[in-house]
């Protein structure tokens, strides 16, 4: 019994590793491939446990393992020109399911970078093309979802024989490349330098005009003011006038009278103010008679006046 046990353990071993390399598991995120001697022998889309021929080191049945989901690759910094001949810097990415595990195979031997590969050069030609026909303002309105599903229709027939399908293509980024974009700041500067010239002419131009408005409104300002003025200065010195003349015509020697004492008060009132009159002259007929009786003439009447030294103009008084 002693020796029989070594050799029942190896068999044992030897039926577990059977056992061991004809399982395989496959779950939701894949599919499987079973290749028997370089040829595929079956596919396996479904998760679960299954079974294949052992020693797949003997070349038997090996398993060879697919995604099952959706994947990604992203393009970046693709160089396009479009219709107007500027250039520009694009980066897309497309989402993409592996839908026939067979043909991918046989296409591109289950290699997911060879396939992304081909897929890469099938993009980069679709979106110089589909950019080709437009100018750089088509990516930026509502025209950029057309042009996302033309790009995605020239990938389906190249997906298709590789064992894709295409699910979405986006375009992430639509930049001036830095030459276009200096050329373009600059065309941008110098229109805002002109719209801001234009609107400062069209400031200053009703400035002017506004200003003549008001000059032309001061100066019927001060003419009507100066108008009223003169009126009123006028119908005062009219007003006084009338008020003198009824005075006069009252009392004719208090008029004369007070005439004189208001010369009196004009001509001596300062007391710097130097008088050389001849004693008989009319003016001073009040300072000998209050009743002013005019003294009998012995001369010419008149005297000369001087302020502070200097000859003045003869003054008479009424």
């Amino acid at each position: 019994m002693g020796n029989r046990l070594p050799a029942v353990l190896i068999a044992l071993g030897v039926l577990l590793f059977i056992a061991y390399s004809s399982v395989f598991v496959v779950n939701e995120r894949q599919q499987a491939i079973v290749i028997r001697f370089g040829q595929i022998q079956d596919v396996k889309t479904e998760p679960g446990l299954y079974f294949k021929l052992p020693f797949g080191f003997m070349d038997a049945d090996s398993v060879q393992y697919i995604q099952d989901q959706a994947l990604r690759f992203d393009l970046d910094d693709i160089r396009v020109q479009v219709s107007g001949g500027k250039f520009y810097e694009v980066d897309a990415f497309v989402v993409y399911k592996i839908t026939d595990a067979r043909r991918f195979r046989e296409a591109v031997s289950g290699d997911r970078e060879s396939a992304e590969a081909r897929l890469s050069t099938r993009l980069d030609s679709a979106l110089r093309r589909v950019y080709g026909l437009r100018g750089f303002e088509s990516a930026l309105s509502e025209e950029r979802a057309s042009m996302m599903r033309e790009v995605r229709g020239e990938l389906t027939a190249d997906a298709s024989n590789l064992g894709l399908t295409i699910e979405d293509v986006r375009i992430r980024r639509t930049d001036l490349t830095q030459e276009v974009s200096q050329q373009t700041y600059e065309r941008m500067k110098a229109e805002r330098l002109a719209e801001a010239e234009l609107i400062r002419a069209r400031g200053n131009e009703a400035g002017q005009r506004r200003r003549a408005i008001a000059d032309r409104q001061v100066v019927e300002f001060i003419a009507a003011a100066q108008r009223d003025s003169e009126i009123l200065r006028g119908e005062g010195d009219g007003e006084r006038n009338r008020v003198f003349g009824e005075a006069f015509s009252q009392d004719p020697a208090f008029f004369d009278f007070y005439r004189s004492m208001s010369a009196y008060r004009d001509s001596m009132g300062s007391s710097d103010t130097t008088l050389v009159l001849s004693p008989q002259s009319e003016f001073f007929r009040y300072f000998e008679d209050a009743a002013g009786t005019r003294p009998a003439p012995t001369g010419n009447g008149t005297g000369t006046g001087t302020t502070n030294g200097a000859a003045t103009t003869p003054s008479t008084a009424n």
